[in-house]
């Protein structure tokens, strides 16, 4: 029975009321502009620092009348943290002070809500950075994933930050876009598992998750941050769009529209996209904000709208909630379209409600809520950095090894290369250090960030040699790191790159490259070192994967770590040096010879190597690669017979460990489809299952398989389970299949939406 309202003069605080009549409460006696104050953030001190977001100081408006704005009400901050470097408990008090003033200056008494960056962790200073996206893929580990999400989301909700923007969800298509490194990898249901375990983590902290960038950013043309993109309507089915569906069902309450525009129709005005299908499909009810500045964009970038008004009206009637990161089209401009009847009060009002129903969820709208400020808080305490140890321990991929690993302790070692000795080589694009400390040179990394020389100078007599900077270096600096590996039983290069922002490095957003070479003289020194007969072991710190294939197999061993984090060099070294087992796996495959095209192992047949082509895309170390100092014995893998078109096929694999250590096993499971309505891919990963082994044990590993995992979009645009014959293909990884068992889906041939099932299910074992 529904809750009648209290007559109080302020319903909208009744908190035994249903939400939806305080919401309505509020709304009714709102004005216009008290209406859109809701709709948009505020950017306290953006001028601050460099460049953070794209066409930033072409956009931002630094000289903002914070006493008229609050005046009226503020529906977000932005970045109260992660805009320069500030002391957490200071910054918690100054947001305590804003909100107070939002709170005591408005009519209605609403605070804002606050959000931030957490792609690696919470971007404030001092808090402690995760490994990057790509290391979650390589990880396999969604229970441990979601763990990360749980305790960012903790340290969010203890500093009065109540909406995080990640999970990143797009499934990387060009190795050479700058922002491979904010994905977690290659294929969609490794995404979507990963993703979604994230976004559950951090909602269950209580805060809000954020899902970007929807839909289709990583499909740009040519590789390039905010070009065109032009997906047909199935490839955006079947691979862009399935790991938002998984992390929506895991309770996300927030999507973030992608930057891009998909055949003509940018994203922030594509009323199918944000409406049609998110809303009316999938049963969205959360806040649609908007990546920053991409509602002026429609009027500044695409040319679709004559002013900000009419951009701002787009964005509004197509679904975007909120206007980020600062007002802007949302302010003066809506106002007057409205006003003028441009766009209709309707829109405002279903905006409106979405946000007021997210801040009634988040208890802002209780009349007792009000801003804590803690005494002392650490953002860096010692289980979150061991827990971030954790995640870069099982993440790191062991690419080859000729016998050199484990190290021998006290062998005479020569530690070489631009990534060794630099406590930046750990962290991604979107750390604190990296995205806004790289500004404030003045200031510390606010974190203690080990670099690989001092992980490894524990146990090692060790020489150093920088070698060559990430760009540009002298021929002097590679002959001392020759030197140096000459005159050393065994060589560690330490090679990479920097991340960075538009430009500023040579991975991350706005940091996209033309081809997959090592950057800068990196593979002149690596040539260099090869040629000192010194058995030398790479260690890739970096954002995408490269091309190593005319070094590969004259390296002793290749180790990568794609951005682990501020424990990653230790992680680095306890696998360097034996004390933990290799267990990562790639979520991102290694290019073959000359490869500089884009291309992912998930590809039809025309896009396998053939004769007709001199390009061959086969990769170096593909999707799912990765070795171990000991690895499991693979017994037995069977499924069952037969597999109905609306029922389950369990597929069973028994692994035993055989040695004296623990060691760990992924099992994947691939698709392959021999005969479809359209060309489908080769093969495509629908189960994985990380499983540990102690010394001597063996483990019966079952996954649940629901024909539901087997469709796809057919010609009509529905998407499909259809009967006939089928593959599963069981190995460890997508090159090497252990075991091949045809079945056969039986039955009728069924349509399937958002309600099918989008994963596996795993048996005790």
């Amino acid at each position: 029975m529904t809750t009648q309202p209290s007559a109080s003069p302020r319903p909208w605080h009744d908190t035994t009321a249903d939400p939806a009549e305080r919401v309505r409460a509020l709304m009714d006696r709102m004005t216009l502009r008290e209406k859109l104050a809701q709709l948009y953030g505020v950017w306290v001190g953006i001028d601050s620092g460099g460049e953070m977001a794209p066409h930033q100081h072409d956009f931002a408006d630094a000289a903002l009348d914070w006493d008229e704005l609050v005046r009226h009400g503020i529906g977000q901050l932005t970045r109260v943290y992660g805009t320069r470097p500030v002391d957490p408990v200071i910054g918690a008090r100054s947001l305590a002070r804003s909100q107070r003033e939002i709170i005591g200056s408005g009519r209605f008494g609403i605070p804002a809500l606050v959000h931030e960056e957490t792609l690696t962790g919470l971007a404030a200073w001092q808090a402690t950075v995760y490994p990057s996206p790509l290391c979650w893929g390589a990880s396999f580990d969604p229970d441990l994933v979601y763990r990360v999400g749980a305790r960012i989301g903790d340290t969010m909700r203890r500093l009065g930050v109540h909406q995080g923007l990640a999970p990143v969800l797009d499934v990387a298509r060009d190795l050479r876009w700058g922002r491979v490194e904010e994905t977690i990898g290659e294929d969609p249901y490794l995404v979507g598992t990963i993703g979604a375990a994230y976004a559950a983590g951090l909602e269950s902290a209580g805060v809000i998750a954020t899902l970007k960038h929807f839909a289709g950013y990583s499909a740009s043309r040519a590789g390039r941050n905010l070009a065109p993109v032009s997906v047909g309507p199935r490839e955006l089915a079947d691979v862009l769009l399935p790991p938002f569906e998984m992390a929506l069902r895991a309770g996300a309450r927030s999507v973030m529209n992608a930057y891009i525009d998909n055949d003509g129709v940018p994203a922030a005005a594509d009323k199918a996209l944000l409406t049609d299908l998110l809303r009316d499909t999938y049963g969205f009810s959360g806040t649609v904000v908007a990546d920053y500045f991409s509602v002026a964009f429609l009027h500044k970038l695409h040319g679709v709208a004559a002013d900000r008004g009419e951009a701002a009206a787009q964005a509004l009637v197509a679904g975007i909630d909120v206007e980020l990161p600062t007002v802007d089209c949302y302010g003066e401009p809506l106002l007057a379209a409205v006003e003028q009847g441009a766009v209709g009060t309707a829109a405002v009002d279903r905006a409106l409600e979405r946000v007021l129903r997210q801040k009634c969820e988040l208890g802002l709208l209780d009349e007792d809520w009000a801003p804590e400020v803690p005494d002392e808080i650490d953002l860096d305490d010692q289980e979150s950095r061991a827990l971030a140890r954790e995640l870069a321990e099982r993440s790191i991929v062991l690419l080859r090894n000729d016998g050199v690993l484990p190290l021998v302790p006290s062998r005479k070692m020569a530690v070489v290369g631009p990534r060794a000795d630099e406590p930046g080589a750990m962290l991604g694009c979107y750390s604190f250090p990296m995205h806004v400390g790289v500004h404030h040179p003045e200031v510390p990394f606010g974190v203690s960030v080990p670099t690989v020389l001092e992980a490894l100078g524990e146990d090692h007599e060790v020489t150093y040699a920088l070698g060559c900077p990430v760009l540009g270096g002298e021929d002097t600096e590679i002959a001392e790191a020759v030197a140096a590996a000459k005159d050393a039983e065994v060589c560690v290069a330490v090679l990479g790159d920097r991340a960075g922002l538009f430009g500023g490095g040579t991975s991350g957003e706005g940091c996209d490259v033309p081809d997959l070479k090592l950057p800068g003289r990196q593979e002149e020194l690596l040539e260099a070192l090869l040629g000192t007969g010194t058995p030398v072991i790479l260690v890739l710190l970096s954002g995408r994967p490269y091309e190593l294939s005319r070094q590969a197999d004259r390296l002793a061993a290749i180790v990568c770590g794609f951005y682990p984090g501020e424990e990653g060099a230790v992680a680095l070294a306890n696998v360097l040096k034996g004390r933990i087992n290799p267990s990562g796996r790639l979520p991102v495959g290694f290019p073959g010879e000359k490869a500089s095209q884009p291309s992912t192992y998930l590809t039809a047949p025309l896009g396998l190597r053939s004769e007709v082509s001199t390009v061959d895309p086969t990769p170096l170390f593909p999707f799912g690669h990765g070795l171990s100092y000991l690895a499991a014995t693979w017994d037995e893998v069977t499924a069952d017979p037969s597999w109905p078109t609306d029922g389950h096929c369990r597929v069973r694999v028994t692994l035993s460990n055989d040695g004296d250590r623990a060691t760990t096993e992924v099992v994947q499971v691939y698709l392959h489809d021999p005969v479809a309505e359209v060309a489908r891919p080769v093969q495509q990963l629908i189960a994985a299952k990380r499983v540990e082994l102690a010394p001597g044990a063996t483990e019966l590993v079952e996954i649940g398989l629901h024909a539901d995992l087997t469709s796809y979009t057919g010609r009509a645009g529905t998407r499909i389970v259809e009967p006939g014959d089928v593959e599963l293909r069981v190995g460890t990884s997508s090159a090497r299949i252990v075991a091949t068992l045809p079945r056969t889906l039986t039955g009728p041939r069924r349509e399937v939406g958002f309600d099918r099932v989008l994963g596996p299910d795993f048996a005790p074992s």
